[in-house]
């Protein structure tokens, strides 16, 4: 029996498959199945089960939110929940965040979301956020925008260019590996204020770190991402730990020195 579900699954998993650079045969391995079932399921010859649409989602390393999707394509329930983060169910999830967002001070550290939307932060980030206009402050706050835009950090950053390019491009990669259409408007907008890519013959790249100017003097910051990959929840798979580390002694003794002065500001 063919595919008769409401939504093109076979459409859907091939784009997938395609995305990810894998080939029939190759997904066929790694799903434990043959290329033959898949090549039937992507033609809709073939109604896979609902074990094997996971395990398929799960070989082409298809995003939680996603795989709800390709399930609900096929007529199957979602098999992962989407629980609000205020809910008590997270409750140790929440408390588990914030202790590691807390044990980073002095140095910034931020959750957000799929969408860069902030979800938490330390007061070593709270503190960095003095001067910016407070409409970009006003919940829900996207970090991308506030550090990219005219009245937020962008004036405070010394290296702009590279790291304006730095921000757009991971979104962009972001984007590629799993299309959504309110990233893509956040990439258009952000485009506006990015400058022209600044290649000159000793570029090494647009993954800088991040140069900031403040009272106390210029921190040169680095980044790290964190992501919860073994969470079977669409809420906390979909959140990412970006923390910022002090790329020389300087910055670490100005960022432990501003800790000492107190928090500052609050979004």
């Amino acid at each position: 029996m063919g595919y008769t579900g409401p939504v093109p699954l076979p459409d859907d998993l091939r784009a997938w498959r395609q995305r990810r650079k894998v080939s029939q045969i190759e997904l066929a391995l790694r799903a434990g199945t043959t290329q033959r079932h898949v090549s039937f399921i992507e033609s809709g010859r073939s109604t896979p089960g609902r074990a094997m649409i996971i395990r398929l989602a799960e070989s082409l390393d298809v995003p939680l939110r996603e795989r709800n999707a390709l399930l609900l394509a096929a007529g199957y329930a979602p098999a992962y929940p989407e629980t609000p983060w205020d809910d008590g169910q997270l409750s140790p999830v929440r408390a588990a965040v914030e202790q590691v967002l807390r044990a980073h001070n002095p140095y910034p550290a931020i959750v957000i979301d799929r969408h860069g939307t902030l979800v938490s932060a330390n007061t070593a980030f709270h503190r960095l956020m003095t001067g910016v206009a407070p409409e970009l402050l006003a919940p829900p706050v996207n970090v991308a925008r506030l550090v990219l835009h005219p009245t937020g950090l962008a004036p405070r950053i010394a290296n702009f260019d590279e790291w304006a390019c730095h921000v757009v491009d991971a979104l962009r990669g972001q984007a590629a590996r799993t299309p959504d259409p309110a990233l893509t408007d956040l990439i258009a907008e952000l485009s506006e204020y990015t400058p022209a890519r600044p290649l000159a013959p000793t570029h090494l790249g647009f993954a800088v770190p991040l140069r900031l100017r403040t009272p106390t003097g210029e921190l040169h910051l680095l980044t790290t991402l964190t992501h919860f990959a073994t969470a079977l929840d669409v809420t906390v798979a979909e959140l990412r730990l970006e923390a910022f580390l002090p790329a020389d002694e300087p910055t670490a003794t100005a960022l432990a020195a501003m800790a000492e002065e107190g928090p500052r500001s609050t979004v």
